[in-house]
């Protein structure tokens, strides 16, 4: 069956009218907003634990009716508590996991201009931290799980939605220590991983749906110079400062090779078709392999084309000297690297030590990349029925907007299902225009149209994806 019949037959499946509806009945709309007040009001960064907001969670949904062995709170200490829930379906197929972080980043209320832990409605926004990273998808996927048990809706498959903690930083993070002691809660065909980049928008005009399916890793290299030092009354040559700049004006200068994966190659065409123009013909033409070095060079410009066609190096951090009046002994330089998938943290090493070209600046890896290998981390394939199901939902509300696979250039607990050999998807399904992100910033926001549109989407997905004939 061809993705567009599977695209026709999924929207099919999809309930009468459901289609016409841009956002969830009044009733949920209120609990939606709610739970995302709820949640933004809990403080889950990393020195407080997600458990409180965990807990909350559960309380609604086992007051929705939810039983208690469906409802499950674990995890490595009191504070970090992750919560998995199940909507238990006919067992036609293995399961589908909807993966979201209740964890987020530190907010000061002096580095706000209101208060950052209480959900604020102004101009058409919720402000609050956690609007956009990821409180709102949490409140959107536990008030679909409520509505769907309301319904009695029985998927031909179990849903499983996981709400792990530190996604953000720290030592527990949740999506690891699920996979480590409660693999069978979360055992699933593959992952909804809400935790992807969200829908595009312009000026207010809905683009892309984007689906992650793969993502770079991060290693980060240390690049070192030594010397005798000395008294700076007495310059010698060789000065480690020097040295090492000469070398970082090397790789600044270093591009890497293009490579596309399947993922990529898809983005580019598609993305091309949908720009036109000069700017569509050059993307197009890398998806083909038939660009230039002017095509190359043009698309280049553009941060996030540069980072999805090859790998990238970035000097972060430089240290160097113990005094003004004394010549440096040691000079070094923090590099991050986001690989493609497949590419090996030795390889690179080479290859910085070959840019840099000088042998006394010393090449070495810091710590242990992300925890394993970039092979370890296989891209996801396009699956059809996920993309065909995507789609469906998509058009449902959008008609105009076209669905293409992405690889992000940072990294998600995305990557830890992949490790563990389960295929995963990104998709929100929640709008950001494409000039503003405030994640992790000052001011977090969300168009409140935008969330309850998402909530919609994801109860449209969840229906496409286990909808019984």
């Amino acid at each position: 069956m061809t993705v567009r019949r599977l695209v026709f037959a999924t929207l099919l499946l999809l309930p009468a009218g459901l289609a016409a509806q841009q956002a969830p009945p009044e009733a949920d709309r209120r609990m939606a907003r709610e739970i995302l007040a709820e949640l933004v009001a809990i403080n889950t960064t990393q020195d407080s634990g997600a458990t409180r907001a965990a807990r909350a969670l559960a309380r609604r949904l086992t007051a929705a009716g939810f039983p208690a062995r469906d409802v499950q709170l674990a995890g490595p200490r009191p504070r970090n508590q992750n919560l998995v829930v199940r909507l238990r379906g006919r067992g036609k197929a293995k399961p589908i996991l909807f993966l979201a972080h209740l964890d987020v980043v530190e907010a000061r209320r002096e580095d706000w201009s209101m208060e950052p832990f209480k959900l604020t409605e102004q101009d058409g926004y919720f402000y609050g931290r956690g609007t956009i990273d990821i409180k709102d998808e949490a409140a959107d996927l536990v008030t679909n799980l409520v509505r769907l048990r309301r319904e009695r809706y029985v998927p031909d498959r179990d849903i499983i939605v996981a709400l792990t903690d530190h996604e953000e930083g720290g030592d527990a993070n949740g999506a690891a220590w699920l996979l480590a002691n409660r693999r069978e809660w979360i055992d699933a065909a593959y992952v909804i991983n809400l935790d992807a980049a969200g829908g595009q928008m312009e000026h207010g005009r809905r683009l892309r749906n984007p689906v992650q399916t793969s993502e770079k890793i991060y290693a980060t290299y240390l690049l070192e110079v030594t010397g005798p030092g000395g008294h700076s009354s007495m310059p010698q040559p060789g000065n480690t400062i020097y040295t090492l700049a000469r070398g970082l004006d090397r790789l600044a200068a270093y591009a890497f090779p293009v490579r596309l994966t399947e993922t990529t190659r898809n983005f580019f065409d598609r993305l091309g078709g949908q720009i036109g123009g000069e700017s569509g013909h050059d993307l197009q033409a890398i998806a083909a392999g038939r660009a230039d070095s002017a095509a190359i060079a043009r698309v280049s410009e553009t941060p996030m084309y540069n980072s999805s066609m090859r790998n990238t190096c970035v000097a972060t951090m430089l240290e160097a000297g113990v005094a003004e009046n004394a010549l440096p002994q040691r000079a070094r330089a923090t590099v991050q690297c986001r690989l493609l998938p497949g590419e090996s943290v030795a390889a690179i090493l080479d290859t910085l030590a070959r840019v840099v070209g000088d042998s006394a600046i010393h090449v070495t890896i810091k710590g242990d990349p992300a925890g394993a290998l970039p092979e370890e981390a296989p891209e996801s394939p396009l699956n059809p029925d996920v993309m065909s199901a995507v789609e469906a939902a998509t058009h449902a509300l959008w008609p105009d907007v076209i669905v293409l696979p992405v690889m992000d250039p940072w990294t998600t607990d995305g990557i830890r299902f992949r490790r563990a050999g389960v295929p995963v998807y990104g998709v929100s399904g929640v709008f950001i225009d494409i000039d503003e992100d405030r994640a992790h910033g000052r001011d977090e926001r969300v168009l409140a149209e935008a969330f309850y549109q998402g909530v919609q989407f994801n109860y449209l997905l969840m229906k496409a994806l286990t909808g019984a004939p």
